[in-house]
């Protein structure tokens, strides 16, 4: 009697090391206070804020070297509630096609 594989698809291992920063390329905006320094957030209005974005589209704060946080301890809320291999994450890496 032949035995059936069933092949389960796992998601990709991802970790600080394989971290592509995709999620430093979304608007993040700012709705509790973190300690975010000023020269890293875009005032559109007087009740509006978000993290500043340069003109490459990648999060001001985002060390390109490293493609890590140089505000990690300071950071939004936003960044801090999106996880590392979370659903959505995942969602991100694959619209970047990783």
């Amino acid at each position: 009697m032949p035995i059936t594989v069933i092949e389960i698809e796992t998601p990709p291992i991802i970790t600080c090391a394989t971290c592509q920063a995709c999620c430093c390329q979304l608007e993040v905006l700012l709705i509790t206070e973190t300690g975010v320094p000023d020269h890293f957030i875009q005032h559109q209005d007087d009740s509006v804020s978000t993290m500043l974005r340069l003109d490459d589209g990648w999060c001001a704060a985002l060390d390109r070297t490293s493609m890590r946080c140089t505000i990690y301890e300071l950071r939004p809320l936003i960044c801090r509630e999106f996880e590392m291999s979370s659903d959505e994450c995942i969602d991100e890496r694959d619209a970047y096609g990783l």
